[in-house]
C-alpha cells in the first residue's frame, strides 16, 4: 500500500499561534532596514511573508525593490529565530488544540504524507513548528513556503513537484488536503483542485468560514478521530 494522500498544513492560526511576536518581528525588521516602524499594522492572515513585506513597504511609501524586500525578510528571520532561542516564542505562543495528537497519528499512517503549505518563508516555518515540537511529525522537505512564491495560489503545485522529485511519488490535486484557517487557504486549494478543511483557530470565526464552500469547516482540531476519518477517507 503506497502513499495516496498529501496533507498540507498552514502554520499560523492552524497549527500554532505565535502571539504578538508574529507581528512584532516585522516591525523590528522594518525599523532596522527602513529606519522606522510602520504607523499601523496590516492584516497578515493567509498572506505570504514576501506579500506582507511588500504591503508594509507600500504603506510606508518605501520603494519595493527586491533588495529591500529581501533585507526585511532576512531581518524577520533573524528576529523570529532570536525570539525562539530566548524562549519568548514558547512563552507567548502555543500549539492549537489537538494538533500534536493529530499530527502524531498521521505520521504513523504510511498512506499519508504530512507537510506544510504556509506563507512563512522556510526558515520561519521551521522555527515556529520546531518551537512547539511539531516538526518531528512533518516531512518538511516536500512542503511549500512563502520563500517559493509570493502568491499562495502557486504553492500546491510546488509541493506536488517536490514530492515527486524527493520521494518519487506522483499525486494529483485531488489527492491533496489543505488545512488552514483563512479564505486564502481555501483559495489556494481550489486553484489546484485540492480539498480543503478550514478551522476556526485563527482570526476567522466558524460562522465566517462555514459558508465559504470548503469541503469541511471545524471549530478546532481537537477531535482526533473525526479529523483523521475526514482526512483519510477513501484511502
Amino acid at each position: 500500500m503506497g502513499v495516496g494522500r498529501l496533507i498540507l498544513w498552514d502554520v499560523d492560526g492552524t497549527l500554532v499561534r505565535a502571539g504578538d511576536i508574529g507581528a512584532t518581528v516585522f516591525d523590528q525588521a522594518l525599523a532596522a532596514v527602513v529606519g522606522r516602524k510602520p504607523d499601523e499594522r496590516i492584516s497578515m492572515s493567509g498572506k505570504t511573508d514576501p506579500q506582507i513585506v511588500r504591503e508594509y513597504l507600500a504603506l510606508m511609501g518605501v520603494t519595493r525593490t527586491d533588495e529591500v524586500v529581501q533585507a526585511v525578510l532576512r531581518g524577520v528571520e533573524g528576529q523570529l529565530a532570536a525570539a525562539a532561542a530566548d524562549g519568548e516564542l514558547l512563552e507567548t505562543g502555543w500549539a492549537c488544540a489537538g494538533v500534536a495528537d493529530l499530527l502524531a497519528a498521521l505520521a504513523g499512517d504510511e498512506r499519508v504524507i504530512s507537510s506544510l503549505l504556509t506563507g512563512n518563508v522556510y526558515p520561519n516555518a521551521l522555527v515556529k513548528v520546531g518551537a512547539f515540537g511539531l516538526d518531528r511529525y512533518l516531512q518538511l522537505d516536500v512542503g511549500a513556503y512563502g520563500s517559493d512564491h509570493h502568491d499562495r495560489n502557486e504553492l500546491v503545485p510546488v509541493a506536488l513537484r517536490r514530492l515527486e522529485a524527493e520521494r518519487g511519488i506522483r499525486l494529483s490535486g485531488e489527492q491533496v488536503w489543505i488545512v488552514g484557517d483563512t479564505p486564502r487557504d481555501l483559495g489556494c486549494a481550489r486553484a489546484a483542485g485540492a480539498r480543503c478543511l478550514l478551522v476556526a483557530t485563527g482570526r476567522y470565526r466558524l460562522d465566517e468560514l462555514d459558508g465559504l464552500g470548503a469541503d469541511a469547516a471545524l471549530a478546532d482540531l481537537a477531535d482526533t478521530g473525526a479529523v483523521l476519518e475526514l482526512l483519510t477517507a477513501g484511502l
